[in-house]
């Protein structure tokens, strides 16, 4: 079985050294800006999953995949080194889709905010249909010629 807590820590501890490693220790010019955002360790420790972000177009999202996967040894390597487990995971990394997914949210949230806004103007701008109040009230009564009901007991 399958020890989850040890796979959670053991990928914290993979997001750490290779955040680490992309800063200080590759140096290949087509890393652009790299922000690690997760990392998936399957139950039996062999694969890591590395997430990350890169800050530019997709010229920079390119090339720093290119330079993640020529550096994949070396980070494996020092992996291995500071987490001294018996087998070092194979790692695989994947472009997060956080940034495009949260600008597709985000141009939704204005769409709808656009579309209240406009239903706002129209029901401030709107009149009944009928009367402004259509149910039925009882009648009153005002019997001025009639005696006060105390002087009819």
């Amino acid at each position: 079985m399958a020890d989850h807590g040890r796979a959670r820590k053991l990928a914290e501890r993979i997001q750490q050294i290779v955040a680490r490693m992309l800063d200080t220790r590759v140096k290949d010019p087509r890393l652009g800006f790299v922000t690690i955002t997760d990392v998936r360790v399957t139950g039996d420790l062999q694969s890591a999953s590395v997430f990350y972000t890169v800050y530019g177009d997709e010229e920079a999202r390119a090339g720093t995949a290119a330079a993640l996967e020529s550096a994949k040894g070396l980070i494996r390597s020092e992996v291995g080194k500071q987490t001294g487990i018996r087998l070092t995971p194979t790692l695989e990394f994947h472009l997060d889709a956080v940034p495009e997914t949260a600008a597709h949210l985000d141009a939704a949230l204005h769409e709808a905010a656009r579309r209240d806004a406009e239903v706002a103007a129209l029901a401030a701008a709107a009149q009944y249909a009928g009367d402004a109040d259509p149910y039925r009230k009882p009648v009153e009564d005002d019997d001025e010629g009639d005696e006060p009901e105390s002087a009819r007991d």
